[in-house]
């Protein structure tokens, strides 16, 4: 109801959810696609009454918020390697079924892809099987837990049952088998793992994390998807052993290493695909004055040293920015505003040496046919 004070309260479409509990997954999994909020003029947006402009004003913050995940090659491609390990996994329970890890750098949106990918694979696996198990459970056919500093196998197990909303009560074992009953009536087949590198502890404690996961590959009937970072160098696919011992280590002979690299820029096809995606981006954004190429002509340069080619940093970078070209009343992104935001510490501190290469003309993210274009239009 309106009143003197101001317009009737909106909500705004901000989902708040934990994607490691069950009822949050499925709000992840089954949530609408946000629609994209109307594209008006400057002068239409002048035209707006307060209310009206605010709410518009929201919704257009929300949104650049959550934009993505977008189809980079990178992702796709990751998506192909996780379909080939999980969904080739269609062995009898007697049999351990092999584990994928994705260990990437942070600020790539490893985790972003993974979920996606299990969100997918969830959709797929309702459609085909329905909604409900044999026993009238609840179909889910995939979880998502994230795990924190020291965890250990006790801990795990409490994080799976959790997720399905089980009483965490009760020693390791008694916790495996609560969580291995609600993943036989659920039908679970994959259970994402994120944060998986808090497992990897100091050198003496690699073999005991080690078959920390091993005991889960057989305790669970599924395939098992870690997400971590620098899992792989910490050494827990060798189990602590030697190069040449890590012939012999199981639980690397059960685990498929995955990665998600960062953009680059070095060759034409990298070039191309940085173009693409900020080509996609910008086609997204919702603000008055957006042009054509105002990210992947007028600021490409700058947002690869800003971002340095990192999924997360460029999208909070690119974020950030249409909330203050909003708020500003600028509506559109250029380097004067964009230098004015902040970003992660880590991409900031990379950036001198990126915009030194640059300015240098040592470096370019501008495929060829992009910079003719470009010279002709100067």
């Amino acid at each position: 109801m309106n009143t003197a004070e101001g317009p009737a309260p909106f909500e705004g479409d901000d989902r708040q959810y934990s994607p490691t509990r069950l009822d949050g997954w499925l709000q992840e999994v089954n949530g609408p696609d946000r629609q994209r909020p109307e594209h008006y003029t400057r002068a239409q947006l002048a035209q707006m009454s307060p209310g009206p402009l605010l709410v518009h004003n929201d919704r257009r913050e929300v949104w650049h918020a959550n934009l993505g995940p977008i189809d980079t090659p990178q992702l796709l491609a990751l998506h192909e390697d996780l379909a080939e390990v999980v969904e080739s996994n269609r062995q009898d329970g007697d049999k351990t079924k092999p584990a994928a890890l994705v260990d990437a750098y942070p600020g790539l949106g490893k985790s972003t892809a993974v979920r996606a990918y299990g969100r997918a694979l969830f959709r797929k696996q309702i459609a085909l099987r329905g909604e409900s198990a044999p026993r009238g459970d609840r179909r889910v056919p995939v979880i998502y837990i994230a795990l924190t500093g020291n965890t250990q196998i006790r801990g795990l197990n409490a994080a799976i049952c959790r997720f399905y909303g089980l009483p965490t009560s009760g020693n390791a074992d008694t916790l495996a088998e609560r969580a291995v009953d609600a993943v036989l009536s659920m039908k679970t087949i994959a259970i994402i793992i994120d944060d998986v590198h808090f497992l990897a502890g100091s050198h003496s404690n690699q073999t005991r994390m080690a078959n920390q996961l091993k005991y889960l590959a057989n305790v669970f009937p599924v395939t098992l998807i870690y997400v971590g970072v620098g899992v792989q160098s910490r050494g827990l696919l060798r189990e602590g052993f030697t190069d040449h011992q890590a012939l012999l280590a199981q639980f690397g002979r059960r685990t498929t290493p995955l990665t998600l690299l960062p953009f680059q820029v070095e060759d034409e096809s990298g070039r191309q695909q940085w173009r693409t995606l900020l080509k996609t981006i910008e086609k997204n954004l919702v603000l008055a004055d957006k042009h054509p190429g105002m990210l992947a002509d007028d600021l490409s340069d700058y947002l690869y040293a800003r971002s340095t080619g990192h999924f997360a940093s460029l999208m909070a970078l690119i974020n950030r920015g249409c909330l203050r070209a909003i708020r500003s009343g600028h509506e559109r992104l250029d380097i004067d505003l964009m230098n004015q935001v902040k970003n992660d510490a880590a991409a900031e501190g990379a950036r001198t040496e990126l915009e030194a290469s640059i300015k240098s003309g040592l470096l370019t993210t501008h495929p060829a046919s992009s910079s003719q274009r470009r010279r002709k239009s100067a």
